[in-house]
């Protein structure tokens, strides 16, 4: 697929850097017509001889990507979500991501929650602001982070914090996910698209067989990545009954998956946990 085909990113590249910009109203919502983009994007850079770093960024200013849709993940096929014993399809789709020899970047303003936050986990760098706002709350809905969340999140930031990002369900602040290790580090707001350009442009100005080879060797640290996603794939599937599938029901028609409603989870959370006390 040719940049110019996506529908909710938009790319420009120069000087060997593709800046994609994720445009998808109201809130960047991973739908599937984003799934489908995102497809598109990756493989339009892994064959992109022009490029050398991929910017990812939004240009809403108050989410980066707001998660997953509840509704494509309530209704989601079983072959969605990978055969037992081994990755799910999105694993190895955002897997690619830190496999190719080149080198992406998540620059993130706003909210970046669940899918979103994965997404960017899966990117080599993170650069936030310092109002950014990045969350799994995966486990309030009743599953749990599907999209390479819990493997990639423990390696960058420990297993105590990961499952208290993972089970608290509460925002992290720019500021304390660059403490702790979430991303890279944390720029005021009107610094990151220069900030993040400059990162991108200094790394695409070196030899390439350089980047690949010094990316190769970083890579190969740590255990087998595809073995912890097999385990989040199963712990994904066998979460996602038929009861859950009336929580997120419930989530989206209290609201869940609006532009006001996300800026603060928490309520709707408290009704989730009201509602099932009470039997509804």
């Amino acid at each position: 697929m040719a940049y110019e085909e996506l529908s909710s990113i938009s790319v420009t590249v120069e000087r060997g850097v593709a800046w994609a910009t994720i445009d998808h109203p109201p809130m960047n919502l991973w739908d599937r017509v984003f799934t489908g983009d995102l497809v598109g994007l990756i493989g339009g850079f892994e064959h992109d001889d022009a490029s050398r770093v991929l910017v990812l960024a939004s240009a809403d200013p108050d989410y980066f990507i707001a998660h997953a849709d509840v509704q494509m993940i309530r209704d989601m096929p079983a072959h969605a979500q990978g055969t037992p014993g081994g990755p799910a399809p999105v694993n190895l789709l955002l897997e690619r991501l830190r496999l190719m020899p080149k080198v992406s970047i998540a620059a993130i303003g706003g909210i970046a929650r669940g899918g979103g936050s994965e997404i960017a986990l899966a990117c080599d760098m993170r650069i936030a602001t310092r109002s950014a706002r990045l969350n799994q709350p995966e486990v309030a809905l009743g599953i749990i982070p599907g999209a390479g969340g819990t493997q990639r999140l423990t390696r960058l930031v420990g297993r105590a914090r990961a499952l208290e990002i993972v089970l608290g369900c509460a925002d992290v602040s720019g500021e304390e996910a660059a403490a702790i290790g979430y991303v890279n580090r944390v720029v005021d707001d009107d610094q990151l698209v220069p900030e993040v350009r400059a990162l991108a442009d200094r790394i695409a100005g070196w030899p390439p067989s350089a980047v690949a080879a010094a990316k190769t060797a970083v890579n190969a640290v740590g255990n087998d990545v595809n073995a912890g996603f097999a385990v989040e794939a199963e712990g994904f599937r066998s979460t996602l009954t038929a009861d859950v599938r009336r929580r997120m029901q419930r989530f989206l028609d209290a609201g869940g998956q609006t532009r006001a409603g996300e800026q603060d989870l928490d309520p709707l959370f408290e009704f989730l946990a009201e509602t099932e006390e009470a039997g509804s």
